[in-house]
């Protein structure tokens, strides 16, 4: 069988069921959703898609739940948990994408004067959150997951700056 390709949607996947011990797709869609939607969303059908195309691959096994709602319960194969640390170790540099898009908007002419208050306002609500989520449970998070909250918090106080700058610069 030729080595399937495995794209970001895929590792996450494979690494929320890791990090769950086994899981069914709607627990990886949930886990999704509570821990890493603030900074890499996956819509929730592809979520669906890409288990079944990890089962296909060999990278998870799927047993089915004996009567009741016959959930379908996924583990990482060996094969999976070598690419998940494949992944994990590999130090490549990707590009982001910022996909903000009062910044698109701005690009093709919209007024920042409409535009500066409601996105201040959103990333200082984000900002208040990640602070209280730091605040709150910070300490029980891994190295990894403080990290990518500091990430979180450094991005939304920049997205600030920068609205705080458009907003000065028009007015």
């Amino acid at each position: 069988m030729p080595e399937p390709r495995l794209t970001t949607a895929s590792y996450l996947v494979l690494g929320i069921i890791d990090g769950l011990g086994g899981a069914s797709p709607y627990d990886v869609k949930v886990e999704a959703a509570r821990t890493v939607a603030p900074f890499w969303s996956v819509p929730h059908a592809q979520v669906y898609a890409h288990c079944d195309r990890l089962v296909k691959a060999g990278m998870v096994t799927e047993t089915r739940e004996a009567g009741g709602r016959n959930r379908r319960q996924l583990n990482l194969t060996e094969a999976g948990r070598s690419a998940l640390a494949d992944w994990l170790a590999d130090p490549a540099f990707t590009p982001v994408e910022a996909r903000e898009h009062g910044i698109l908007k701005l690009w093709f002419g919209a007024d920042p004067r409409l535009l500066a208050p409601v996105q201040l306002a959103e990333h200082r609500r984000i900002l208040a959150e990640y602070g209280e989520l730091s605040d709150t449970v910070g300490e029980q998070l891994t190295p990894g997951q403080q990290g990518a909250l500091e990430f979180g918090i450094r991005y939304e106080r920049m997205m600030t700056d920068f609205w705080e700058w458009a907003a000065a610069r028009e007015g």
